[in-house]
């Protein structure tokens, strides 16, 4: 059976692994998982990613998680805000703040996947993915 929601998939698997302290996780490979490693490498949440394949051949994102010391974490929390049996679209003014700025919100808009401050510089609303703290 195939899956669901797989950008849910990778962000729990982000979620768990950073909570364990784990150095890196691989999640499935799809262009929306790609492009939302990417805004989390840019916001500096996560070291880094890269599409590598597996021992059957199969594409997987290996993400490279980042902690400051062995005691914290970058990562507080991620949390899927638009689901597949609830998506959530909002205009450019109405862009929410994560935590008043501290955190970010991942939309997926016509200009790509970017961050909330990202979108209302370019005056563009989508689909927030998820929020990111």
């Amino acid at each position: 059976m195939g899956m669901t929601d797989p950008i849910a998939d990778m962000l729990t698997r982000i979620r768990n692994a950073n909570k364990a302290h784990f150095k890196s996780v691989n999640a499935n490979m799809s262009r929306v998982n790609m492009n939302i490693a990417n805004v989390l490498k840019n916001a500096g949440y996560i070291a880094g990613y890269e599409n590598v394949k597996d021992e059957k051949g199969y594409q997987i994102l290996k993400i490279t998680l980042k902690y400051p010391d062995n005691k914290r974490t970058v990562i507080t929390d991620i949390k899927r805000i638009s689901k597949p049996g609830r998506r959530v679209y909002v205009n450019a003014d109405k862009i929410p703040k994560v935590l008043n700025g501290y955190g970010i919100a991942v939309l997926s808009t016509s200009r790509g996947v970017i961050t909330d401050q990202e979108a209302r510089e370019l005056n563009v609303g989508g689909e927030v993915l998820c929020n990111v703290w």
